[in-house]
Order: C-alpha cells, then structure tokens, then sequence
C-alpha cells in the first residue's frame, strides 16, 4: 500500500511539474481546453476582435441618435420653412414622409401634455376696456322672419330664412353689418324672467349646456376663489334635461327663482326651436353672446367634461397673453374638412348623402383641401373647448358659423374652417395643441348616446315619400332648398384615412 501510496503521489507531482513548465500560450490539443491555466494561441487575437466589436457598436450607435437627432431637427425646421419644398416634407402625402414615418422619426402627437399657465390666479392681470376690431365696428341682427310675416309658414324658424344671396352678403364685411344670427323672434329658446336678471350681472361666463338629457353637472375642479366670484357658471338645458336631472342629481332652489346644481346655475331654454337636440345643443355654443349678451368674455365647454383649470388661467394663457380674442384647439386626427365628412360618414354621426350634399356646395364655393405650409394650422378643431371675447368680429364669425349649422348638418366641425376661409385673414384666432385641449378637463361617458333616424340614411330616395318624416323641418333648409350653382359636376377630394379612431 504504501508503494502504491507513493506512485500516486509521484504521477500527480509530474503532472503538476508539466503544468508548470508549460508556457499559457502553447498548443494544447481539443481535449485540454478546458483545463485550468491552459489558453489557445489565438487568445490575445480575440479579445482585441471583441474590444473592436464593443467599440464598433458604440459608435455605430451614437452615429444614429446623431442622425435621428438631426433628422428630426430638420423636419421641425422644413415644417416651418417658408419654401414649398421643404415644407412638403409634412405633407403625409409624400413619400419623403411615409418614409421618415416608417422609420420612426416622425414624432407622434401627445395625448396630455402641460399647459403652460400662469401661477397665480389672485396675479392675473385682467386688461381693461374692450379689445377694438379694425374691420367690423357695429352688429346688428336680423330678428324677423320674412316668410313667416308673410304667413308662407306656421310658425318662424329660429335661424330665419336666409336666402342664398343674404348669405353671401354676410362674408362681406363692412364697419356696420347686420346679419342673421338665431332668436328670430317668437321662435322659441326663451329664457325664465329669473335668468335673464340673473344673467346681466355676468361679465365672465363658463358655460355648458345638456339637451335630451344625456349627461349631468360635472363640478369644475381648481377653481381659485377669485373666479368663484367673478364668473357666472351657467348650464344650459331644455326641459327633457331639466327633469331627468332632478331624478338624479340634487338640486338646489334658492328662492329667487334661481336652480343650482354645485356651482352651475341651472339656464332653462323653453321650447326647443330644432327637431333635433344636437342642434337645440348649438344655440349655447356659438351663440352665447346672444344668449348672454352682457357677457364680455366667455369659455364654453361640453357637457361631459369636468373642468379642472382655473377658468381666469385660461383666459390669461389663450386670450390676453396673445392678445387673440377668439381661442379653441385643433383635431386630434383631422385637418381638412373633407376628411372629417368622410369619419364623420363612417360613423354614421350623419346622412351620408346630406353630409355629401354639404361637402359638394363648400367644393362648388372654392373650399379646397388642407395643405400644410397654409394659412391655418389645421380647417377642423376641437370645439368641445371655446375660448371667447365677446367683440363684433368674434361675434360676426359666431353668427356666421351659426348660420352654417342651421342651413346644412349639426356637424360644427365640417363649417368651421369653412367660415374661416371666407372671412380671409381678416378673422384672426388662436388654436392650440390637442394635447393641451386633452388636459383642460376629464371626459365623463354620456348616460346614454343620442341618436336619430337621419344619421343612418344611406341615399336621398330614402327621404323621399314615406321617409320624408325623417327630414329636420325647422333646421338644415340649405339641404332642401334648391342651390343656385350646379353642383352635378362637383367632385370631392380623394381622403386618405390617416387614423381609425378618426
């Protein structure tokens, strides 16, 4: 054993003695490779061939945040640049753009994003007097309806019966102008004694209005105290509206006459002048100076949305910081009025062919597609949100946007831009980001989602006969009565689908 003991240790000193003696970098055959202490020839090679790899990726990839970087500095820059070449790279028609787009170097827009506002509402300074209009000095409106006088109908309409050749008069401007603009005498949307006194005391309104009874009071949030007591916050509603919230919400009476839900004092109008209630619901959104006429500045808002921003901070950052007297926030998918037609077809918020017809007199008048690198940043906005100064010319482009509504679809966003492209640039007004719009309130669901038979009509014989009960009798006249120009011929644009949500 002790023979045996000592060969053993003799082997392993041997084998030791040849580890040793061997130097790291000679040869050793495949199945010593993994033994301690032993590494192949080439091992120095190697790491110089990784160290130039990590290297190589490095640099590889700071080159292509430096491109991407200078890439999207360029595209900011082309987007603003005066020279039609540059700033066709935005057009999303282009190939330069479908391509920077797949590459990932087109940069998305927000949803939220921070709105640069004031610090301190009790700092707001708030501009005395009134801002002056260069073009229009005095408006006056139409408050007779001619055919109702001379009793060709049973009843006057709201809107009047603007002619096709008044309406053309009124994108005319002068200093005095008097055009149609709504509360056409004796023709409904009459307030309570009670409100119209309480009314004239409001010199800042925050407005919202519920027709049909699809939604409730959403009480603002962030309100300073200062706006509690310099604005009037006043929601407008008609009668199916009125009780449906007093089954759900409580109300408050306060003697006067007055109703209150939280802050909102309740606005009720009394016979809704329209058959349907999402134009009864445009009355209080463009017409407020109608409706509140002592009102000389006003922010409008949806009835579904909650406010979570000091109204006098609005007023600060959209009006008087750039002295703009008319504010309101760009579509999130859509820039041209053709492409909000086609979504609006899609999802059936619309006759199609009524929505067409609409379409086919703006293209017959000269309305043409948006196009970047134009005189407005987009022809189709947001209007949950408006931000108002009560001045002639505001409220001339009011009436006028009004006027729209009531002669075609209820669709505001389609005659927007349409107003806009017909008073020039002598209608100055500023759109803000979407993303701003998105952070002004939280988007409460309706209670339930308001719908009529028109909206699903696929082609006009389904109005004719039988169907004609489906017509809008006291709204959307330019629809029936005969245009005066040949439309046959009028193509529309061809509309690239750029979001499904669109």
């Amino acid at each position: 054993m002790d023979a045996e003991a000592q060969r053993s240790v003799s082997f392993r000193s041997n084998r030791r003695g040849e580890r040793n003696n061997r130097s790291p970098y000679s040869k050793v055959s495949e199945g010593d490779l993994f033994s301690p202490g032993r590494l192949p020839q080439d091992y120095p090679m190697k790491i110089v061939w990784k160290k130039g790899f990590i290297r190589l990726v490095l640099v590889v990839g700071i080159l292509w945040m430096m491109l991407i970087l200078i890439a999207l500095l360029f595209h900011v820059w082309s987007c603003q640049s005066s020279v039609s070449f540059f700033s066709a790279i935005c057009n999303k028609d282009s190939k330069v753009y479908t391509v920077l787009d797949t590459m990932g170097l087109i940069p998305k827009p927000q949803h939220r994003c921070p709105i640069p506002l004031a610090n301190d509402p009790d700092k707001v300074v708030i501009p005395e007097g009134r801002t002056h209009d260069r073009f229009v000095k005095d408006l006056f409106f139409v408050m007779e309806d001619d055919q109702w006088n001379n009793r060709s109908q049973t009843a006057p309409l709201f809107g009047g019966q603007e002619s096709w050749s008044q309406r053309e008069k009124s994108f005319k401007l002068n200093s005095t102008m008097k055009v149609h603009c709504g509360f056409i005498r004796n023709s409904g949307a009459e307030m309570a004694p009670s409100d119209i006194k309480y009314v004239k005391k409001c010199r800042f309104v925050v407005a919202s209005g519920i027709f049909d009874g699809y939604d409730v009071p959403h009480q603002p949030s962030n309100i300073s105290l200062r706006s509690k007591k310099l604005f009037c916050f006043l929601m407008v509603l008609d009668e199916i509206s009125l009780k449906f919230i007093k089954e759900n919400v409580t109300i408050r009476d306060d003697g006067k006459g007055g109703k209150w839900v939280g802050i909102w004092r309740l606005v009720l109008l009394k016979h809704p002048p329209y058959d349907e209630p999402r134009r009864n619901g445009k009355i209080p959104k463009i017409l407020l100076h109608r409706l509140f006429p002592q009102a000389q500045y006003s922010i409008w808002i949806d009835g579904k949305m909650e406010l979570i921003v000091d109204p006098l901070l609005m007023l600060e950052r959209y009006l008087w910081r750039g002295k703009h007297t008319f504010a309101i926030a760009q579509h999130k998918h859509h820039r041209s009025i053709y492409e909000e037609a086609d979504a609006n077809k899609r999802r059936k918020r619309y006759a199609r062919p009524l929505i067409d017809l609409h379409m086919k007199i703006y293209r017959y008048e000269g309305m043409p597609s948006w196009r970047p690198g134009g005189k407005t940043i987009s022809d189709v906005p947001e209007g949950a949100v408006i931000i108002r100064e009560h001045t002639p010319m505001s409220n001339l482009f009011s009436c006028l946007w009004f006027n729209e509504v009531d002669l075609f679809t209820p669709r505001d966003q389609l005659s927007f831009g349409y107003v806009v492209y017909r008073l020039r640039d002598f209608f100055k007004f500023f759109m803000f980001p979407n993303c701003e719009y998105n952070s002004l309130f939280v988007l409460h669901p309706h209670t339930r989602e308001h719908s009529s038979a028109v909206e699903w009509v696929k082609n006009l014989t389904e109005l004719s006969g039988k169907g004609s009960g489906m017509k809008e009798s006291r709204g959307g006249l330019g629809l029936w009565t005969p245009y005066p120009g040949k439309l046959d011929s009028v193509v529309l644009p061809p509309v690239a689908r750029t979001s499904k949500a669109g």
